[in-house]
C-alpha cells in the first residue's frame, strides 16, 4: 500500500476512535456490543486491520452515529483506489488508461474539467495527443502503444456529441501557450479548441493570465457528477470519492468558473494566442 493510502487508513482509524469516544464507550465495551474479539476495536483504530462495510455499519450503530455510515464507507472504498502509481497503471501501455477514461466520461451526466496548463484530452487533435502520449511513454519507460492510445483518446471525443451529458471545461490562458512540439502542432490544437467552443453541450471558460483568482489554481482535476474527482500527479493518479472532499472540489470549480471568461471573450483569447503564434513564426 502506498504511503498516501496508509495515511488515509490511519485517518479512518482516528475517525472511528473519535466516534467511539463521543459515544462514551471503551474499546472492550464496543467489541462486546458488536460480538467481536476484544482486540478488534484497537486494531481497527490503529489501522492494523482492514474494516469491512459491515464493520462500519456495526460500529456506527452501537455508537449512535448512523448518519456517518455513508461517508465512512466512501472513505473505506477510496483508500485502496485513491492512489495508483502510473508505472503500475501504464505497465501494459497507455491505451487501457484511455479506455477507462472514456468509460468514466460516458457514464457522467455532468463532467467538469479544470486544466491550468494544458488542453484537456476531450479537445485534443491527433498531433497534440501524439505528443502527450509519446512524452508519457518516454518519461515512464512503458510499452510504446502511442498509435493505439491516440486513436482511443480521439474516440473519447464522441462524448462531446452523443448522450445528454453536459461538459464544463475551464482552462488557464497559459494552456493556450504551452508548447508541446512545434508551432504547427499548437496552432492546429488552438484551431480545434476554437471550433469546439461553439458546441451546444460544451461550456468552455478561459481564465485570463491577469485575472485575480478567488481560489488557488493548484492543480488540474476532473469531477464526474458528484461521485468522483480524478487528479493526476507526476507519480500517480488520485481518485477522490469522499462526499465532503467532492463538495470542496465542486466549490473550487465554482470559484474558478467565476474567474473565467466565456463565449466571445474566450474565443478572443484563443484568436489572440493564434495571432501571437503566427507573428512569432517559431
Amino acid at each position: 500500500m502506498s504511503s498516501t493510502a496508509q495515511e488515509a487508513k490511519e485517518a479512518l482509524g482516528a475517525r472511528l476512535r473519535e466516534i467511539r469516544k463521543d459515544a462514551g464507550l471503551s474499546g472492550r465495551a464496543l467489541a462486546a456490543l458488536a460480538g467481536w474479539h476484544f482486540t478488534k476495536v484497537s486494531k481497527l483504530e490503529a489501522a492494523r486491520q482492514n474494516p469491512s462495510d459491515d464493520d462500519m455499519r456495526t460500529w456506527c450503530h452501537h455508537c449512535g452515529a448512523e448518519d456517518q455510515v455513508p461517508d465512512l464507507i466512501a472513505t473505506l472504498r477510496n483508500i485502496e483506489s485513491q492512489y495508483i502509481e502510473w508505472r503500475r497503471m501504464l505497465r501494459a501501455g497507455t491505451k487501457r488508461r484511455q479506455e477507462i477514461q472514456r468509460k468514466w466520461e460516458h457514464e457522467a451526466q455532468l463532467l467538469r474539467i479544470y486544466e491550468p496548463l494544458l488542453i484537456p484530452g476531450l479537445l485534443h487533435t491527433a498531433a497534440y495527443a501524439t505528443k502527450i502520449v509519446s512524452t508519457a511513454v518516454g518519461f515512464y519507460g512503458i510499452p510504446d502503444d502511442v498509435e493505439q492510445s491516440v486513436e482511443t483518446r480521439l474516440d473519447r471525443q464522441d462524448a462531446l456529441y452523443a448522450g445528454i451529458r453536459r461538459i464544463h471545461i475551464i482552462i488557464g490562458e497559459q494552456a493556450l501557450k504551452t508548447r508541446l512540439g512545434d508551432v504547427q502542432i499548437l496552432q492546429g490544437q488552438l484551431g480545434r479548441v476554437l471550433e469546439a467552443s461553439t458546441l451546444a453541450r460544451l461550456r468552455l471558460g478561459i481564465i485570463p493570465t491577469a485575472t485575480e483568482y478567488e481560489v488557488w489554481p493548484i492543480h488540474a482535476f476532473h469531477i464526474f457528477d458528484q461521485r468522483m474527482v480524478r487528479i493526476e500527479t507526476y507519480t500517480a493518479e488520485l481518485t477522490v470519492t469522499q462526499p465532503r472532499e467532492i463538495a470542496l472540489y465542486s466549490k473550487a470549480f465554482e470559484g474558478l468558473a467565476r474567474s473565467a471568461v466565456y463565449g466571445q471573450a474566450a474565443r478572443n483569447l484563443i484568436t489572440q494566442a493564434l495571432n501571437d503564434l503566427s507573428e512569432s513564426g517559431n
